[in-house]
């Protein structure tokens, strides 16, 4: 189909294969963007729900490798617990995922109703969910790292990439200023690695703080 207005081809990449529309979304390219996010992922011609949960814990899955290569990286974990890591471990950075996950969704759709002046609605914080979980596809590149050892910085290079195609997909849902688009994900991924570096030094200083607490013995009389 063509525009009315301008009579350009509505959407070029229906007749483009896969490969070029990755490429494109690789590149950032709003059409790219508009294609997937409209045309493709459609409520009416697809089972959304069962998606948007398949999606959730995938990213979910990126997320908890993420933190244990960065526990990894700090030396918690010996080669001996490379691959079945301490209950404790596990706990601990099963928490920072949902505590940090939770803390950036709360903080990105804070951003969205300051900045853009639009009331969230259940079905538009649905769409905006699943924008970004699925704008977030440079995490699949973790999985590189299960088979090829790379240093820890490439972790953040990799977020580098995830928080500007959360920008441009946030652009082409809100057809708003991409310098808003990059603040709103740039202060969502400030407040959850903060929250991280907090819950990691949480319980060390709780641990410092109990050992340096008087314990008095009182003998019965």
């Amino acid at each position: 189909m063509k525009c009315e207005n301008c009579k350009a081809v509505a959407d070029e990449y229906i007749e483009c294969e896969i490969m070029i529309l990755a490429i494109d979304l690789i590149l950032h390219k709003p059409k790219a963007y508009r294609h997937l996010l409209h045309n493709v992922i459609n409520q009416e011609t697809m089972k959304f729900q069962g998606l948007l949960w398949k999606l959730a814990v995938i990213f979910l899955f990126f997320e908890y490798y993420r933190c244990l290569i960065l526990e990894s990286s700090k030396g918690k974990l010996d080669s001996s617990m490379s691959v079945s890591p301490s209950v404790s471990i596990c706990w601990k950075v099963l928490m920072d995922v949902l505590f940090g996950n939770l803390m950036f969704l709360l903080t990105f759709f804070f951003m969205v109703m300051m900045l853009f002046h639009v009331s969230i609605t259940i079905t538009r914080c649905i769409d905006l969910l699943l924008a970004l979980m699925i704008s977030s596809y440079f995490k699949i590149f973790f999985i590189a790292m299960m088979v090829w050892e790379f240093p820890s910085s490439v972790i953040f290079i990799i977020e580098l990439f995830c928080l500007s195609s959360n920008a441009a997909t946030l652009k082409v849902m809100t057809d708003s200023t991409m310098s808003r688009c990059v603040w709103t994900c740039f202060s969502a991924y400030a407040i959850k690695f903060i929250i991280t570096w907090i819950l990691e030094l949480l319980p060390g200083q709780l641990m410092q703080g109990w050992s340096q607490m008087p314990f008095t013995f009182y003998k019965p009389a």
